[in-house]
């Protein structure tokens, strides 16, 4: 008898299994079919993004940061919809999603001001990639400007890795963002020799200079009127990127010049009077 329950019962289950299953199906295939869909209209929307932010000369590091994350956040409404198709209740999942993106939010806003640090750089642009900045108490070439960090190359060698909201946060002194550099070098003569002849040997030195620019022109003055000596100002103009080279080359070349044109290389001195008195 509970055989023949059975075998009379299976028509019915069988039905409900083959409605379940048809229903399931469709909304499986339309769930299937908004997800693939929705991915090509969101991938499409992606590199039209791209194209159009690199065609208005934005920033790399931007645009990849911008289209990825424009990617995702319609890859989440793309899976949402997907879910919902199925019968999923989506609400509890903005939710979920809502609440660990505030604990995420409160978890990261270090990494947060970074990253609203590293887009103000690309956009405001305060250097580029090979400048030679100061900035953060450090100083180096400028080889990487990521989202979260600034990369430096320090003049000895070493990487230094800033982050970005430390970057921004400070005064940042740019020396290759013009394309000329006055050197600041100063000589020192006795104060028994002329000053117009050192002015001309000065002169004549930076005319010689071929990296010394002619315009503006290279000035030669008295700085000080020191206790024991008389300080000359040199103040030529080179090309930013011959700074360096330019200074230690002059350096040099000054006091050769000026010993052999014969001036005193002052040094601090003190005459001592001595007096005897007879007892």
């Amino acid at each position: 008898m509970g055989v023949q329950q059975m075998l009379s019962s299976t028509p019915e289950w069988m039905a409900k299994a083959e409605t379940l299953l048809t229903t399931f199906g469709l909304k499986l295939v339309a769930a299937l079919l908004i997800f693939f869909v929705g991915r090509w209209i969101a991938k499409r929307l992606q590199n039209g993004l791209e194209k159009g932010m690199l065609k208005a000369h934005v920033d790399p590091v931007l645009v990849t940061f911008t289209v990825n994350m424009a990617f995702a956040a319609l890859m989440v409404f793309v899976v949402l919809a997907a879910l919902g198709q199925l019968g999923v209740q989506t609400t509890s999942f903005i939710a979920v999603l809502g609440a660990a993106g505030l604990a995420v939010g409160l978890a990261l806003q270090g990494s947060l001001s970074n990253f609203a640090s590293g887009v103000m750089m690309i956009i405001f642009r305060p250097f580029k990639i090979g400048d030679y900045v100061e900035g953060a108490g450090t100083g180096g070439t400028v080889k990487a400007i990521h989202i979260f960090t600034t990369t430096l190359t320090t003049p000895d060698n070493k990487r230094v890795i800033v982050p970005n909201s430390k970057m921004m946060g400070d005064s940042i002194t740019n020396y290759s963002a013009e394309g000329t550099r006055r050197l600041d070098l100063t000589a020192s003569i006795g104060c028994g020799d002329s000053i117009d002849k050192a002015r001309v040997a000065l002169l004549d030195l930076l005319a010689k200079e071929p990296r010394v620019l002619k315009d503006p022109a290279p000035f030669v003055g008295v700085l000080k009127l020191a206790e024991s000596s008389v300080d000359m100002a040199i103040r030529p103009w080179v090309k930013s990127e011959d700074y360096g080279d330019v200074s230690f080359a002059l350096t040099e070349a000054i006091k050769k010049r000026l010993d052999a044109d014969g001036f005193t290389m002052p040094f601090p001195q003190r005459d001592v009077h001595l007096y005897k008195h007879d007892v």
